[in-house]
């Protein structure tokens, strides 16, 4: 039998997309880690499969290419509004959320931010705006969850960092029991951020909708920031908005690159 799949990417931050709401399509760590696999498989960043829901108009399962199944990609869901079209509540593990495509892109409802350390979560209890840790020159981070957790850094140069060598020592350090997406910052004005991200499971990309979400958010509770800003990532800009007591709102752009298909038994669960 062969599955049809979808290859898809929010500025360069690439998926392999499997619509399982129909017909069932069995997803393990070991068999999405060989999908992902840029050498021997299709290869992307992420790949994620579509179910149904029960709470929603469609279940979001997200899986790092490492094979690990997390809980929120603001990219990712980007591409499953465009695939979906209109406005769609999208159920992930990290909570609802909403998606509308439009001309100018996909907005994403990406929910409310979380700020408590036993929400993030970090082992131990601190104060999340002003973590007292650092690694190197990178220190005193901000702690927030968007669905997915984050330790946010504010440097002079966000370019200067070595954040392939930081980002995975970082990224598996005790204090973060379920890792952390490591997300280093510059800020160029008042409604302008710089932003590199080494993503949990994923390393280095092109860009990271949560991780653009969290920086934007830790921005603004540092009033670094207006409550409205464009963060430049590597792949382009999103544009990111944190009402007074409301929601994160994510817009920017998504693609379809091709669509393929691959054979069942080629790749076993």
């Amino acid at each position: 039998m062969r599955i049809p799949f979808r290859k898809m990417h929010g500025l360069g931050n690439d998926f392999v997309v499997i619509d399982a709401r129909e017909t069932p399509v069995a997803m393990t760590t070991r068999r999405a880690a060989a999908l992902a696999d840029r050498r021997t498989g299709i290869g992307c960043d992420q790949l994620i499969v579509l179910e149904p829901s029960q709470v929603a108009d469609v279940r979001m399962r997200i899986f790092n290419n490492d094979g690990g199944e997390v809980e929120a990609c603001g990219n990712a869901s980007r591409a499953v509004g465009l695939l979906l079209g209109g406005t769609n509540s999208i159920e992930t593990l990290g909570g609802l959320i909403r998606s509308e495509a439009g001309e100018d892109g996909v907005t994403v409802d990406m929910g409310l931010p979380r700020f408590g350390w036993q929400e993030i979560p970090l082992s131990y209890a601190m104060d999340t705006l002003e973590l007292p840790l650092g690694w190197e020159e990178l220190e005193n981070p901000v702690g927030v969850n968007v669905g997915n957790p984050h330790a946010v850094f504010f440097v002079p140069d966000a370019d200067a960092v070595e954040l392939e060598r930081l980002g995975p020592i970082i990224e598996n350090d005790a204090v973060f029991p379920e890792r952390v997406n490591v997300n280093v910052a510059s800020v160029v004005g008042s409604d302008h951020l710089r932003l590199r991200v080494w993503e949990r499971g994923a390393g280095l990309t092109r860009a990271c909708g949560t991780g653009a979400c969290a920086t934007a958010v830790a921005a603004m509770r540092r009033k670094l920031t207006g409550r409205k800003v464009r963060v430049d990532l590597p792949g382009g800009p999103l544009t990111i908005a944190w009402p007074e007591g409301g929601s994160i709102e994510m817009t920017g752009p998504a693609a379809l690159s091709f669509e393929g298909s691959f054979e069942d038994a080629d790749f076993p669960a």
